[in-house]
């Protein structure tokens, strides 16, 4: 028997909740029987093991070696590694969910609106700034010249650290902007030190030395491929008459939206009275077009139009995975 694979996956809040629902619609599902546990099964992957931590541990938990895969914010990997990310490769760079941005904020009453502004502020007397992000922020500050700042390590509702007294500005991940707003703390305009989603990351000496992982990582990476390049899209059947393949080539191809992902499937129907001049053609089309596309149909002659949505569209190659491989240099003949 192999090792067994683990994967980390976010603890608390949002980012597990999102992140349990993302993997569901990715034919992942996450079996996690009682909501206190800290281990969980993902029935379409029997021999991985879900192990939940909070999303700021993850890098390092995979960076270690004490779980292969993890799942957590790019905030986090950056803030964690701190520029030395040799141990971890993202997998996936953007799972589409997690959406934040870490930004300096300051109270409003400053006037402040730069980092520029910031600099002349420290000048006139010592700040000391809030953060759980100490790397990012020491790094953001001596890259821009901000002096005479003492950080701050603090965790939870880092908007009251200014009220509360034992901070002057803050540097936090924000998703809206509300809670900074309601607080009269300003983001700064240039002061946004990282853009962050959820990511799919991995160790790096595992996945070279593991033909298991790699097998589990491709199933992963191509479930959640498929799902997304499918969000949208619908499948349309109709039935179209005409006399020929070339005249019906020629009335699909006249409009500017049936040509499908690569060109639609067409198949002669048969007919209760034996004509052969019908025809039936499905396409796909994203949601942004399905009413054009319908109307297009119908334009050359198509009826009974059925829509029905895509759940996953999978490719020939996971584009995702021929990277991965290729950042590993491993060769795809090397993997079961």
């Amino acid at each position: 028997m192999g090792q067994q694979i683990r994967i980390a996956l976010p603890s608390k809040g949002r980012m597990e909740e999102e992140t349990l629902d993302f993997l569901a619609e990715c034919g992942l599902r996450v079996n996690k029987t009682n909501p206190r546990q800290y281990t969980a099964t993902l029935p379409a992957l029997p021999d991985v093991l879900v192990l939940f931590q909070r999303a700021r541990d993850i890098p390092a938990s995979v960076a270690a070696g004490d779980v292969d895969l993890g799942i957590t914010g790019y905030d986090a990997l950056a803030e964690t590694l701190n520029g030395n990310r040799d141990a971890v490769i993202i997998i996936h760079e953007a799972l589409g969910y997690g959406g934040c941005s870490l930004v300096v904020a300051v109270p409003e009453e400053w006037g402040v609106t730069t980092v520029e502004g910031l600099v002349r502020k420290a000048g006139e007397k010592p700040l000391r700034v809030a953060t759980k992000y100490t790397n990012l922020t020491g790094k953001f500050l001596a890259d821009n010249g901000v002096e005479n700042v003492r950080t701050v390590l603090a965790d939870g509702a880092l908007e009251s650290a200014i009220t509360v007294g034992y901070a002057d500005f803050i540097v936090d991940i924000t998703s809206t902007g509300t809670t900074l707003r309601e607080n009269r703390l300003r983001p700064l305009d240039d002061g946004t030190l990282v853009e962050s989603q959820a990511v799919l990351i991995g160790n790096r000496a595992a996945l070279a030395a593991r033909d298991d992982l790699l097998v589990a990582t491709r199933q992963i990476v191509e479930s959640i491929e498929a799902h997304m390049r499918g969000r949208g899209q619908y499948m349309l059947f109709a039935n179209i008459r005409a006399n020929s393949i070339d005249e019906l080539r020629a009335a699909i191809f006249g409009q500017p939206d049936l040509g499908g992902l690569q060109g639609p499937t067409v198949a002669p129907m048969i007919t209760r009275d034996g004509s052969d001049n019908w025809w039936a053609i499905n396409l796909v089309t994203h949601s942004t077009k399905l009413y054009s596309v319908i109307n297009q149909l119908r334009a050359i002659g198509g009826s009974g139009v059925v829509v029905t949505p895509i759940t996953y569209i999978f490719e020939e190659q996971p584009e995702r995975y021929q990277r991965l491989l290729a950042a590993l240099s491993t060769p795809e003949e090397s993997i079961s």
